[in-house]
């Protein structure tokens, strides 16, 4: 029997947490016939926020649709919904993962997005949080960056760069840089 053709839906929820919130909206997103592909959750100050990409059926999406904004409101969560389509994974050659310790200041973030945005890389994920300062340290931000290219990448430049940045800014950083050959991205 032909699979149906999928449909695929991202949701965000944002709202006061409390227990059993993600229970309930993984239950109707269940009871719609909807799979949940992809997903992550984060606390945010008081804010609890969950962000799904969901596949489903014509009928099953709608249905989500449809009787989502209600379930949201009973939980007083803001619901933000929008229609996808599955995302073909474009062979990527280099893989870039950074995680930095710095003094926390304004501009900090953008100053390594900026880093990849002008080695053409794309940012998959991107963590950041920061420690408050106590009695005997000034507030620290962590961050996370994953990136990727679709070009090949001299490891090296990029490496440079980025220690250039992380000197610069007074930063503990580290990178590790994975690049795939033509052939070990067919065996994948």
């Amino acid at each position: 029997m032909p699979q149906p053709q999928q449909h695929y839906l991202v949701i965000t929820a944002l709202g006061a947490d409390r227990p059993g919130i993600v229970n309930t909206i993984t239950r109707q997103v269940s009871s719609c016939g909807c799979n949940i592909e992809d997903s992550r959750l984060a606390m945010l100050g008081d804010e609890f926020t969950f962000i799904m990409l969901l596949s489903g059926s014509w009928n099953a999406i709608t249905l989500i649709e449809s009787t989502l904004p209600q379930k949201g409101a009973e939980l007083e969560l803001l619901i933000v919904m929008k229609r996808t389509s599955a995302h073909e994974r474009q062979p990527m050659p280099a893989t870039v993962w950074v995680k930095v310790e710095v003094k926390d200041s304004p501009h900090l973030i953008e100053r390594f997005t900026d880093l990849f945005d002008t080695h053409q890389m794309n940012i998959a994920e991107l963590a950041s949080k920061t420690r408050p300062a106590d009695a005997t340290t000034p507030a620290q931000l962590s961050i996370q960056i994953t990136a990727h290219s679709a070009a090949n990448t001299d490891a090296a430049i990029i490496e440079q760069a980025f220690h250039q940045l992380c000197t610069e800014l007074k930063a503990q950083g580290s990178i590790n840089v994975v690049s795939y050959s033509e052939n070990e991205d067919k065996l994948q």
